[in-house]
């Protein structure tokens, strides 16, 4: 099989300083939606379509100047690191777009920040190709959940910090008019090692070979930034 292209779909970044990459930039404003002395869940429901959980201890809405909206949570496991959400980047709409433009814009100013989860997409028009279910299922038990089957080792929990795969339908979410099926792994703080996004680049050689391990299936991830 030839080599498989993957995009960066989503993208979490953590710093005890992140907050003041927007605060102090005229194109974004921050609205507070959850601390000790404020709580206003139905904000940001109406945001990102979600609840907020109990281990989320500060919730805050980015506000950007194209009109996007960004979670900025910080959980009760790293009470002084913030973390920021860019979801969506390979989506195949006008957010996703957005969302691209917005986080190249903001690349220089988010180099010490630490990656702390990236999901890699690889989509495919049609059906997922049995081959890559196959190889799934010799080490991993697969499950449904909604509209998604994930696919998880005998060891893993239902939570997992170092890694995740997945496989949906992406057409359904996306709104396409054409069959697309979306692999994706999602790696995670354990798996990445407290790298900075300005050495993003060191972690996609280990990610190829990880989905190469998993899948059989050759795939390059594209590169993203202007590093």
């Amino acid at each position: 099989m030839r080599t498989k292209r993957a995009n960066i779909d989503s993208l979490n970044l953590s710093h005890a300083q992140l907050e003041a990459v927007f605060i102090y930039h005229e194109d974004y404003s921050i609205e507070t939606v959850k601390t000790k002395s404020v709580f206003n869940p139905t904000a940001w429901s109406k945001a990102f379509g979600k609840t907020l959980t109990q281990n989320i201890i500060e919730a805050k809405i980015i506000h950007t100047y194209l009109g996007l909206r960004l979670p900025l949570k910080t959980y009760s496991r790293s009470k002084d690191t913030p973390v920021v959400e860019f979801a969506g980047l390979h989506g195949y709409n006008e957010r996703s777009t957005l969302l691209t433009q917005t986080l190249r814009e903001l690349e220089s100013q988010l180099q010490e920040t630490r990656v702390i989860r990236i999901d890699i997409a690889i989509d495919f028009k049609g059906k997922m190709p049995k081959s890559i279910t196959k190889a799934l299922s010799k080490t991993r038990e697969p499950f449904r959940w909604k509209n998604t089957t994930y696919y998880k080792t005998a060891k893993e929990k239902k939570v997992n910090q170092k890694m995740d795969i997945k496989i949906y339908d992406k057409a359904l979410y996306a709104g396409l008019d054409y069959p697309m099926m979306r692999l994706e792994f999602c790696f995670k703080n354990d798996y990445l090692k407290k790298v900075q996004l300005k050495d993003i680049e060191s972690l996609y050689s280990k990610m190829q070979k990880s989905i190469k391990r998993a899948t059989g299936l050759d795939v390059k991830i594209e590169r993203f930034f202007s590093l």
